[in-house]
Order: C-alpha cells, then sequence, then structure tokens
C-alpha cells in the first residue's frame, strides 16, 4: 500500500492533526491518574520477573532470587527486551464500509487504530499494520513518533473504498491476514486485530480464524477490537428492500416482515455469540466498539478495567512481584 506524500496536501495534513489530536485529549482526560499504556497483563512494567519459557529464554537472565522464592524459574527482563513492536491488523474490507450510526464502521476502525498506536506510543513501542483492503494483505513498516502516525494514518485516507473484483480462489481473507501476521511478525510485542468478523458462521461451523488467531495469541499479548454497527443487529419492518453484498456485489429483493425481522435478530445474535466464544477459546483480549456510541469512551473505559483487573491479580498472585 502506497503511502502518500502528506505534505503536499495541507487540507489532509491539517484533517489528520486534528483527528489526532482530538483522540488524544479525550483519551488524556479520561485516562487521567490512569495508567496509560495499552500492555494489559500485569508484567507491562519495565525490568519485570516473568516465567521462564524454555527454548525462548536466556538462562543468562535468569532471576534467581524469584526462582528460589516462587520454586518456579524467572528471568527478568533488560531494558532492551521491553522495546516491543505493536502491529495492528485492520480490516478495510467493503462491509467495513458500512454504517447508519454516528459513523461507518471503517470509520470506528480508524480510530481504534489511532488510539491504540498512540496508547503504544506512550511506552516507546514502535508501531507498524497489516491491512486486509481488496482480497490483498498490504504491509506497512514499523516505526514510532507522531510524523510516522501521521503517514499511517495518511496511508489509510487514501485506500479507496470499495472493492475490486478477483477471483475467489486468489482473494485473501481474514483468517489469511492473521496468518501473515503470524508468520510475518515473530517478534514479541502487542498485536491489535481491528474488524468487524462478518465472516463467522452464524450456526455451528469452524470459525474460519479461530485457529490463526490463536496461533497469534500463544506468543503475544493479542486485543481484538470487534466493529458494530447496530442495522447488522437488527432490521426495521419496511417492507421490499433491495439489499447488497458488499463483497460479491449482488442484490437481493427481500421483504422485511415481523417474522423475517425475528429470524435476522436471531442469526445476528447468534453469529455475535460465535465471535464471541472464538475469542474466549483464544485467550484474548476483546473490545466491542459500535459506530452508533461513543467509541473513544468505550476504549478508555477498557483500558482502565483491564489494568485494575491486572494490578488486582499482581496483588493477589503469590510469587508476583509487585
Amino acid at each position: 500500500m502506497n503511502t502518500p506524500a502528506i505534505g503536499s496536501d495541507p487540507r489532509l495534513r491539517a484533517a489528520l492533526r486534528r483527528l489526532d489530536l482530538r483522540i488524544v485529549h479525550r483519551l488524556d482526560g479520561l485516562l487521567h491518574g490512569e495508567h496509560l499504556g495499552l500492555r494489559l497483563g500485569p508484567g507491562s512494567e519495565a525490568a519485570e520477573a516473568r516465567l521462564y519459557q524454555p527454548g525462548e529464554d536466556d538462562v543468562r537472565h535468569m532471576d534467581w532470587a524469584v526462582t528460589a522464592r516462587t520454586d518456579t524459574p524467572h528471568v527478568r527482563d533488560v531494558v532492551a527486551d521491553r522495546e516491543l513492536e505493536s502491529w495492528t491488523l485492520l480490516d478495510l474490507s467493503p462491509s467495513m464500509d458500512f454504517g447508519t450510526g454516528l459513523r461507518s464502521k471503517r470509520d470506528v476502525a480508524v480510530g481504534a487504530l489511532v488510539a491504540t498506536n498512540l496508547l503504544t506510543q506512550r511506552v516507546g513501542d514502535r508501531f507498524g499494520a497489516h491491512f486486509l483492503h481488496q482480497g490483498r494483505v498490504r504491509r506497512w513498516p514499523a516505526r514510532s513518533g507522531k510524523e510516522a502516525l501521521l503517514s499511517l494514518l495518511a496511508t489509510v485516507a487514501a485506500a479507496p473504498q470499495g472493492d475490486v473484483r478477483t477471483p475467489d480462489e486468489s482473494r485473501a481473507t481474514l483468517a489469511d491476514a492473521v496468518t501473515d501476521l503470524v508468520r510475518t511478525r515473530r517478534r514479541r510485542g502487542l498485536r491489535v486485530v481491528i474488524s468487524d468478523f462478518l465472516d463467522t458462521p452464524a450456526f455451528g461451523g469452524e470459525v474460519p480464524w479461530e485457529r490463526s488467531l490463536r496461533q497469534l495469541g500463544s506468543r503475544h499479548q493479542v486485543l481484538v477490537v470487534e466493529v458494530v454497527d447496530p442495522r447488522e443487529l437488527d432490521v426495521p419492518e419496511v417492507g421490499d428492500v433491495a439489499l447488497r453484498d458488499p463483497t460479491t456485489g449482488q442484490v437481493r429483493d427481500v421483504r422485511l416482515t415481523r417474522a423475517v425481522r425475528e429470524r435476522y435478530r436471531r442469526a445476528a445474535m447468534a453469529q455475535r455469540e460465535a465471535v464471541r466464544g472464538a475469542l474466549r477459546r483464544c485467550g484474548v483480549h476483546h473490545l466491542v466498539l459500535r459506530t452508533d456510541r461513543d467509541w473513544v469512551l468505550d476504549t478508555a473505559r477498557f483500558v482502565i478495567h483491564q489494568r485494575r483487573t491486572a494490578h488486582h491479580m499482581a496483588r493477589h498472585t503469590p510469587g508476583v512481584p509487585r
């Protein structure tokens, strides 16, 4: 995905800075007095001891004092090991262009991308991104700093909406995109996956992205941001309408009656539950953002809750250094 020269377009640069500053100021106010980093687990403090991983950790970093106290091998990360890379997978599939609330799902997803990268900047991480766009996985290299974030936003802003028709066998899916992230970004750190997960079967069947996401979570800390529009959960009884599939472009005439509405609601609820269940099995953190809600406020509440939960667990877990 090519990056436009944002310096050559003052209007784009000004718009991106307004978005950046608005999110920064609101998060600063909402998270005032809280730990602002997005690392959600108790192992997010510099030079903290953690469990020894055979075959991965250097025995020269063994923390013998904690190991003796807990009877379990621990290592202590050096400062250089804490300079991690955060990678975000942003789903820009055609379904993300939909929105009937205050904004589109794509707008909320881009906002979540900005917020997570702003929070990781506070702890010094470099951040990079993968995009699922028009049936292809595109990559943006890891960088740090405000100018890098503006460049990333410009890249997303320049990505055309809609879809380019390609043969089904050559189109990348969300599962393919997560697998690509697992394969190409092996250095430990935070991984953020932002999608609407609309390819999840509603009534049973294998969840296509679950296996790859579980692999991602086995090595990294993973935050999944699920973006939802209220019209995907319920439809009005308005009679005859033409519905278009954003991926295939197919249009179908449907009569929205009370019975159809009820069937739709049951299927939508089953699909959302399938998403929640798969994410629970993957052991990842799950944040739901809606197009009809204040997504910045919901993000801040999520971060505060996760940090407080992590600190509570650290205080009440024997052998974990305070």
